[in-house]
């Protein structure tokens, strides 16, 4: 029973709209009529500056890493159950229960729980969201592109086996599904530069 505890916490901690909160409590304004609407950690930048932007950034992989750290002390510490408790806390973030299944897009949730979950392949992920980001300025393509290559870091990093790699993959799904406008603007040249300030 511990490992079904364990994942339903997991959810409902990745469920906590960080963003959303942040803004509240900062502006008292609702993040989701600002900017894109969504209510992670780029939107929160725009619509309430860097410091309230990283404030959600650290929040949000804090309840990612946070999710599989207690999974591993209420459940079984195996790959497969650390990596279903990272599934957890992502579909918590994207399909969140609270927003009436909008959430955020479940990439600093899910950055924070592989850090828990295989710091190295987290560190080899880390890179490519950087230099992507940085050479396309868009931190959506960043995103993409490093959970696109989230099971493969794990799977030649740490060899878990299959069905570790089958839950992350699973949670880069759900973050790719929440990406599809980015993606499609992407394709046709439209997505926004992200830039800080005004």
């Amino acid at each position: 029973m511990g490992e079904i505890w364990s994942l339903v916490l997991a959810y409902l901690l990745g469920a906590v709209p960080s963003g959303l909160l942040v803004v509240q409590a900062l502006t008292g304004q609702d993040v989701r009529r600002l900017g894109s609407g969504n209510i992670g950690a780029t939107n929160v930048v725009r619509a309430a500056g860097w410091k309230a932007g990283l404030a959600v950034l650290l929040l949000d992989a804090g309840k990612g890493y946070l999710a599989v750290w207690l999974a591993g002390r209420i459940g079984e510490d195996s790959a497969t159950w650390l990596a279903a408790a990272m599934a957890a806390a992502v579909a918590g973030n994207t399909l969140n229960v609270f927003l009436r299944l909008r959430g955020g897009k479940g990439f600093a949730t899910a950055a924070g729980a592989m850090l828990a979950l295989a710091p190295l392949p987290a560190a080899a992920l880390a890179v490519v969201f950087f230099v992507t980001a940085a050479v396309t300025r868009h931190v959506s393509a960043g995103s993409i592109a490093a959970a696109i290559s989230a099971p493969f870091a794990i799977w030649i990093i740490e060899h878990p086996g299959p069905s570790p790699v089958a839950l992350v993959a699973a949670a880069a799904a759900l973050i790719l599904y929440r990406h599809a406008g980015n993606i499609r603007r992407l394709r046709e040249g439209s997505e926004p530069v992200f830039k800080i300030g005004k």
